[in-house]
């Protein structure tokens, strides 16, 4: 690791959305306009937008030495090749990293955004110092991305860390790839919100899809609903149950828990807390620590750009 942190640009490439920011070590330094991701369609055009967006960056931070970019879907770390973007048409088969290599000049990193905030919480977040750690980011789906022995751990072919689809129930919910029980079937913002309903629905109580966001149970939770509450209790066993597997497995100091549901706070964390330590071995348990993201919307810059700038 370099004593002077190196300056970076960090790329969160969203369905949506791509956020550029310039980082030096952990501080972020600049936030630069979003790109629209459908206002350039193909992976030529955004590849372009972005390149010249980097190149407007360097000439207010000319020490930019490295450009590092997550994207939602599988990569090939080493090759810095996408394989596929489930969410943006056109992205398959994308040698990124060279690419906008060749256009910037810049050394390039790219990565699974999932393990961009996870190097994000591991290298400057909350499990600073710690030599194993888990990272999930709750939201629409369920990312993860592992810390182990002090280094990213990315499996034979970088896809280790996909939490959503771990089963949490052999008869459960058929995931996206056929798999009986996958977590993101039942914690997913979508998937929170329809079982809300049904939960109030089962109280006598009737209520729209947007009633029922992981936001609006958590306020209504936070003022005494009963439901609410009770809902947030069911989450927490089924995140529980995966990560108590988890720890059987891998033994972590810690998991850290980011994203849109994990802002319940204790709605969520504290149930977690008891259902791990349910399912563990006081060994297992007594040094595991459960720990809210330091880091929100702007993690994935972060920790892009802390991946490029740590490489070169």
């Amino acid at each position: 690791m370099q004593d002077t942190p190196i300056t970076a640009v960090g790329i969160d490439f969203g369905g949506t959305s791509v956020k550029l920011g310039v980082c030096r070590g952990e501080e972020l330094l600049h936030t630069d306009e979003p790109i629209l991701t459908a206002a350039h369609p193909g992976p030529t055009a955004l590849i372009n937008e972005m390149a010249a967006r980097v190149a407007k960056l360097r000439q207010a931070y000319p020490d930019i030495k490295a450009v590092g970019v997550g994207v939602p879907g599988l990569v090939d770390y080493d090759r810095g090749f996408v394989h596929e973007l489930t969410n943006v048409p056109g992205w398959k088969h994308i040698p990124l990293k060279a690419l906008l290599s060749e256009k910037t000049g810049l050394h390039c990193a790219v990565e699974n955004d999932a393990n961009a905030m996870c190097y994000a919480e591991w290298r400057y977040g909350a499990g600073r110092g710690l030599r194993n750690v888990i990272a999930l980011t709750l939201g629409t789906g369920v990312g993860g991305g592992l810390v182990l022995d002090g280094k990213m751990f990315r499996g034979s072919s970088f896809s280790a860390g996909e939490i959503g689809q771990m089963s949490i129930d052999s008869d459960g919910k058929a995931g996206h790839y056929g798999n009986l029980g996958a977590l993101e079937k039942y914690i997913g913002n979508n998937q929170i919100a329809e079982h809300a309903m049904a939960r109030y629905a089962e109280a006598g109580i009737i209520k729209s899809l947007e009633d029922c966001t992981p936001k609006a149970i958590s306020i209504a939770a936070h003022n005494g609903d009963d439901v609410a509450r009770q809902i947030w209790g069911e989450i927490a066993d089924w995140l529980g149950t995966a990560l108590s597997s988890i720890a059987w497995l891998l033994n972590p100091d810690a998991f850290v828990i980011g994203g849109g549901v994990a802002l319940a706070g204790p709605l969520l964390f504290e149930p977690l807390g008891r259902k791990v330590q349910s399912m563990l071995s006081t060994v297992v348990w007594e040094k595991l620590q459960i720990l809210p993201a330091r880091f929100s919307n702007e993690a994935g810059i972060i920790g892009n750009a802390a991946l490029a700038a740590d490489e070169v």
